[in-house]
């Protein structure tokens, strides 16, 4: 096992790279050191963690339920503005008229099928 030798200069480095905001596993590859190695140290020497990307939750209030409304999404989810078509569904179905003959598409009939009912 090669024990890594942090020299005054090796730190200075280190925390240099760091406070550039570089991730540690691009701080171990310029120091020619492993990612843990780098964590490892960090922690040693105290250096304040970076608090990642805030990441944004999406917003998951899709719909206000007032009753049956039709599932039919506008948007991907993702998006701001994302919503469901909410009209009038047929009943026994998700979706309004407009959108079931989207989402059900009959096969279209085969020669046999023709033939027969000719």
């Amino acid at each position: 096992m090669d024990l890594i030798t942090w020299t005054p200069e090796r730190v200075e480095r280190l925390t240099q790279l760091f406070e550039e905001g570089l991730p540690t596993a691009e701080i171990g590859r310029r120091l020619g050191l492993t990612k843990n190695a780098v964590i490892g140290k960090l922690h040693r020497i105290a250096l304040a963690p970076r608090g990642g990307v805030p990441v944004a939750q999406p917003q998951r209030n899709f719909f206000e339920f007032n009753g049956p409304s039709c599932l039919w999404p506008h948007g991907h989810p993702d998006d701001t503005d994302f919503h469901f078509c909410g009209a009038r569904p047929l009943p026994g179905k998700p979706y309004c008229a407009e959108h079931a003959a989207i989402a059900y598409v009959r096969p279209k009939d085969s020669k046999e099928e023709k033939a027969r009912a000719a």
